[in-house]
């Protein structure tokens, strides 16, 4: 096993759930192997108070959070990504930057639980949900040993893991 740190950047058309949730989960589990990010291509510009909820609901550190733009990370000073995650079907389909190092692409599309129209009880329930089967994700990459960290295994990592 590598003792390299890698980065891997979760991408979203609004960065405000889905992307927003796996960052700070990967952060959460990664134990020092993996640092996550976060970004998207229309940002919303703020992030969805069902997802902090969430987040702290599971004592996963909320402070800090932004909705930002990929761009970001496209800078000269940008931290260069080892793997970028689209977690959903909008992301996955538009022209995305050409980042540098040529890392992993990996595509694990999900509902968008802010599109969820309930009450508070259930709009948590579908937020949880969306966590609980990122957790499982995110749980299945960090199990991977280094040598197989590869497009393949990682999107094979949706295909396993029940919703």
């Amino acid at each position: 096993m590598s003792d390299r740190l890698r980065n891997v950047l979760f991408l979203c058309t609004g960065n405000s759930c889905r992307s927003i949730i796996g960052e700070q989960l990967l952060n959460h589990l990664g134990y020092g192997r993996f640092r996550g990010y976060s970004a998207g291509s229309h940002p919303t510009g703020q992030v969805n108070p069902n997802a902090v909820r969430a987040l702290d609901r599971r004592g996963v550190n909320t402070f800090g959070l932004s909705s930002k733009c990929w761009d970001v990370f496209e800078r000269p000073d940008a931290p260069e990504m080892d793997i970028v995650i689209t977690v959903c079907g909008n992301a996955r389909g538009e022209v995305c930057p050409v980042w540098p190092g040529h890392p992993l692409t990996v595509h694990w599309g999900l509902t968008d639980p802010a599109e969820f129209r309930g009450g508070a009880d259930e709009t948590a329930k579908v937020f949880d949900a969306t966590l609980n089967q990122l957790e499982r994700l995110i749980e299945g990459l960090l199990a991977l040993p280094d040598d197989r960290l590869t497009a393949e295994e990682l999107n094979g990592l949706l295909e396993t893991t029940p919703a």
